[in-house]
């Protein structure tokens, strides 16, 4: 089993751990490491932990885990209600026309010969993400991103929207992987509260530096988004 990923937060009800990239967050059909193999050392209890929410396998960050039903109940809520504050960071190809906006697409799930996707549907489930610019690099851009809804691939496919793909992402344009996308902070107002930010990995500094991040200033990040 790999090593634990570092934790951000952690109190009798919850753990938000830094999901590495490439790790799914529960078992598949073709088996293989995943986050709820470490469950067992995070809690001792017959019940739990759980999965508040979810993460693409390959996006990286802050993974929300509950370690009692009473806090996955009132985590759920949060995230269903849209209270959740999620923040994601991205870096993308090209760079979009404004410095910030709101993308209001919805979204539904279709299958192809390649596989399964997401795309914009007017008759698919509504997904809203604010976004603003950070920095620019050579052909590529810094996005913070704040989505309101949940949906599958949806921070990928509103880059996407924006004619900004995530670096890394085959699926929507953006080109062969590791995708360069982390859920870097997480917020939920319950009480108390719970807040963690995570910091970029290893993958995506190179690219972010070149967009105007500092490593040493990254030192000093709030700790809610």
């Amino acid at each position: 089993m790999r090593p634990l990923p570092p934790i951000l937060f952690q109190d009798p009800r919850f753990v938000v751990l830094d999901k590495p990239a490439g790790l799914p967050v529960h078992p598949g059909p073709r088996g293989g490491a995943n986050v709820e193999d470490w469950f067992p050392l995070l809690s001792r209890r017959k019940d739990g932990p759980w999965l508040a929410h979810r993460l693409d396998a390959d996006t990286a960050g802050c993974l929300v885990v509950a370690l009692r039903r009473a806090a996955l109940i009132a985590a759920q809520q949060e995230f269903a209600a849209g209270r959740a504050g999620k923040t994601y960071w991205a870096v993308v190809r090209g760079r979009p026309a404004q410095d910030r906006g709101t993308v209001d697409a919805p979204l539904q799930r279709i299958s192809t010969q390649a596989g399964w996707r997401m795309q914009v549907d007017p008759a698919g489930q509504a997904a809203v993400t604010d976004w603003r610019l950070r920095g620019v690099g050579d052909g590529i851009a810094w996005l913070e991103l704040h989505p309101h809804t949940g949906r599958t691939h949806q921070v990928r496919v509103h880059c996407a929207t924006l004619g900004c793909p995530v670096l890394g992402d085959p699926v929507y344009g953006g080109g062969p992987g590791p995708l360069h996308l982390l859920a870097r902070a997480i917020h939920l107002r319950l009480d108390p509260p719970v807040a963690a930010t995570a910091p970029p990995p290893a993958h995506m500094r190179a690219a972010l530096a070149a967009c105007g991040w500092s490593a040493a200033g990254d030192e000093q990040a709030p700790l809610r988004p």
